[in-house]
């Protein structure tokens, strides 16, 4: 997934300071983004009120929309450095291509995982002949200081574990680990991501880890998350200290739960890369341009998505919230 933003803002996130250390219901506002020519989404990480949650640092919720006559998702090659992608769908299909070679349609339920490490360059398409509708997630997790220039990797994974409760719920672990299910996709902090199923009339509590903080985006429906109602495409960030979350659902209703033990590094977020000063985002930029590092998606037809300019000051930190 692309910030496919011509004057993308610089972020610095990361590191314990801003970290709320208590239970919290703070109800995030997303920002409207076109990704391409035909798909908007709704930006949720980063945004105004605050830049992470565990090492999750972006969040893009889509549709559900109607592409039975339109072309759908179309991301053309661009790179990535420092972070992983998370593809997630609930309706429709995404052709992933990379530059190590791998091709992969994406299919709701399954995870597309891919670690950028150095470098990497990728590009996300509705196939030719898709479903009527396109709805989903696209989210990334930033690599620690100590894995950033990794060997990029792809992962698909078509089976997850799911979790099952009396009275409707349901999850399945995407990433990371939930009350005992672990997903088989690579990490490299403590951090979980589920969707989370809760038929009409469920009323149960999740356990969770206290040290952990945690995130809420609802993908349909209208979730109550500790006694907070959640309309499609809200963010509800719930601080750290719970041992447990109090789920209700008056209608169907689904929303992925983000987690993680609060990201100790500062890191520097610029357009689709991430790194830790001003001088990695400069130098991976010049990278892409001239051709060199990140490799081609061999199999695309058509140009690359070009850089935007960097900024005329220098990308300084500025901590976790706004």
């Amino acid at each position: 997934m692309s910030n496919l933003d011509l004057r993308p803002a610089p972020t610095v996130c990361g590191g314990r300071a801003d970290v709320t250390a208590q239970p919290v219901r703070e109800l995030l506002a997303a920002k409207p983004v076109m990704l391409g020519e035909s798909t908007e989404v709704r930006r949720l990480l980063p945004t105004m009120g605050r830049r992470m949650v565990g090492a999750w640092c972006f969040v893009d919720h889509y549709g559900p929309d109607d592409i039975e006559r339109e072309p759908g998702m179309q991301v053309p090659p661009h790179p990535h450095i420092g972070l992983q992608t998370v593809s997630w769908l609930h309706d429709g299909e995404v052709l992933h291509r990379d530059s190590l070679g791998n091709e992969q349609t994406l299919r709701p339920g399954q995870l597309g995982l891919m670690t950028s490490g150095r470098a990497i360059a990728h590009a996300e398409q509705s196939p030719r002949e898709h479903a009527k509708l396109l709805h989903g997630a696209q989210l990334w997790v930033a690599l620690p200081d100590s894995h950033r220039h990794t060997d990029p990797a792809w992962e698909h994974h078509a089976k997850l574990p799911r979790l099952t409760g009396g009275g409707g719920f349901s999850a399945t672990v995407i990433l990371g680990e939930l009350d005992g299910a672990r997903s088989p996709g690579t990490t490299y902090t403590p951090l979980m991501g589920a969707d989370v199923t809760l038929a009409a009339g469920t009323q149960t509590r999740l356990p969770l880890r206290p040290d952990f903080e945690y995130a809420a985006l609802t993908m349909s429906g209208e979730a109550e998350v500790d006694g907070v109602r959640l309309a499609p495409g809200s963010l509800l960030y719930l601080g750290c200290g719970r041992a447990e979350l109090p789920l209700r659902a008056d209608v169907d209703s689904a929303f992925l739960l983000l987690g993680g033990e609060p990201f100790e590094e500062r890191i520097v977020m610029w357009w689709n890369f991430i790194g830790r000063s001003h001088e990695d985002i400069a130098q991976a930029r010049e990278d892409w341009m001239t051709g060199t590092r990140f490799g081609t998606v061999g199999s695309y037809e058509g140009a690359v998505l070009p850089a935007p300019e960097l900024p005329p000051v220098p990308l300084k930190a500025r901590g976790r919230t706004r």
